[in-house]
């Protein structure tokens, strides 16, 4: 679907106005303001990043390995919209804590909670930070791409670059998230990150490194290392 065919079928001011921010380089997302992701309906704005196929991937392949546990906890670092959070509590009997360092961030994604009719405890603050007990999944999709790399004009000047950019060749929040979990993690156990393509040999080693485990690299549907999961 095309952005003007997307603004013809689900915004509902003025349509001029709307195409005016379009042509300006607007992200159609926000100017109509809600996206569908999973089946489920998301409020977005220029607070949160706008959640993405490849995100659905991830929450898919978390759905899947949560057959494994019974009623599991999971903690969602760096929700953002409360995409993988709010789609998680929907789709599978858990209780779910959702971090974020962005209050802004968190009203956002409060609201789309009360939308959805689910219940999530959202917690304020980096990374682990906010954390208590352990957890039997860990899923994240953080800030991962590295400073000098290039990116499309549209997410570079609409989206927040707190929720896009990492030091480190983009993986700083990896490596702090690894170098801290162990305390947070059960006996049994899943880590679930959304990567870059070309990340996934050095979240290998950092899980060796900080778990002494191997991690598994999963592909997207286009082809491209996109994923990396620890069990």
């Amino acid at each position: 679907m095309s952005d003007i065919e997307y603004l013809k079928k689900y915004y509902r001011g003025n349509f001029d106005e709307a195409l005016e921010k379009l042509k300006k380089g607007i992200p159609v997302q926000y100017i109509v303001g809600d996206v569908d992701f999973y089946g489920i309906t998301l409020k977005v704005n220029k607070n949160v990043l706008i959640p993405r196929f490849e995100t659905e991937e991830l929450v898919s392949k978390v759905i899947d390995y949560a057959k494994e546990f019974n009623n599991p906890r999971i903690v969602d670092i760096g929700t953002g919209s409360g995409a993988i959070a709010i789609t998680l509590k929907k789709k599978i009997k858990c209780n779910v804590v959702a971090t974020d360092i962005s209050n802004e961030a968190l009203e956002v994604a409060k609201e789309n909670a009360l939308r959805n009719n689910v219940n999530i405890d959202f917690r304020l603050g980096n990374l682990l930070e906010p954390l208590d007990g352990e957890f039997d999944i860990v899923v994240s999709n953080p800030p991962y791409i590295a400073y000098e790399e290039d990116i499309m004009d549209i997410v570079k000047n609409n989206e927040p670059h707190i929720a896009l950019y990492a030091d480190n060749n983009g993986l700083y929040y990896y490596e702090e998230i690894l170098k801290h979990i162990k305390p947070y993690l059960k006996e049994k156990y899943l880590i679930a990150f959304e990567i870059g393509e070309k990340q996934g040999e050095a979240l290998k080693s950092l899980a060796l490194k900080y778990l002494n485990k191997e991690a598994i690299i999963k592909r997207d549907m286009q082809g491209r290392n996109r994923f990396v999961l620890i069990k």
